[in-house]
């Protein structure tokens, strides 16, 4: 577990693979952190940041554009995995049944899965199948940290205000919660030791 405590130990994640099929899943074994969340919130650039790297995760302004679950190896029984975008409304409905059905599978029978981090635009606050997930999570004791991406669009005051409301509102165990950017450099270090915390379970 000592190398758990080194705050670098994430920038040895490298990509193994990306499955649209269970099948292609790795080993369910050892230790994973999923990062759920809707499409255009920052998901990608927060796995970039929190692993040190620039482009482990594909980012991409076109929203939608992860149709798989990406897997990540940060050593031999730890991953990080980049669960499908929901929530996009241009992709196809037969796309988004796929996805919602492969992301069911692998929260529902991945026993590996120790914790989410689900990034949520600070500016938008979290939507439908984000209040979803936090129920599932919750019925599931599962742990589940919300990055509030893009903070640095509002002013300090207000993104403080605007975590305070949600942290009074959602009121779980279940639940913590920061404010996060990836463009400044906010928050990253409190997320990476979130994801290490989390790996150690």
């Amino acid at each position: 577990m000592e190398k758990l405590s080194d705050p670098q130990f994430l920038r040895g994640a490298q990509f193994v693979c990306s499955a649209h099929v269970e099948r292609e899943w790795p080993q369910d074994q050892g230790s994973e952190v999923a990062f759920a969340g809707r499409s255009n919130v920052g998901k990608s650039s927060a796995i970039n940041a929190i692993t040190g790297h620039t482009r482990l995760a594909r980012t991409s302004k076109t929203p939608g554009r992860t149709q798989q679950i990406v897997f990540f190896e940060v050593d031999s029984v730890r991953r990080l995995v980049d669960l499908p975008g929901y929530g996009y409304a241009k992709v196809p409905a037969h796309v988004q049944r796929h996805w919602e059905k492969l992301v069911q599978r692998y929260l529902e029978g991945r026993t590996s899965l120790r914790g989410l981090i689900l990034p949520i635009d600070i500016r938008r606050g979290p939507g439908d199948l984000d209040l979803v997930l936090f129920k599932w999570c919750e019925l599931n004791k599962l742990p589940i940290h919300v990055l509030f991406t893009k903070c640095d669009k509002l002013s300090r005051g207000a993104a403080s205000t605007a975590l305070i409301q949600f942290n009074r509102e959602i009121d779980s165990e279940c639940v913590t919660t920061q404010l996060f950017s990836a463009h400044r450099k906010v928050g990253v270090e409190a997320a990476i030791n979130k994801v290490l915390d989390l790996l150690r379970n």
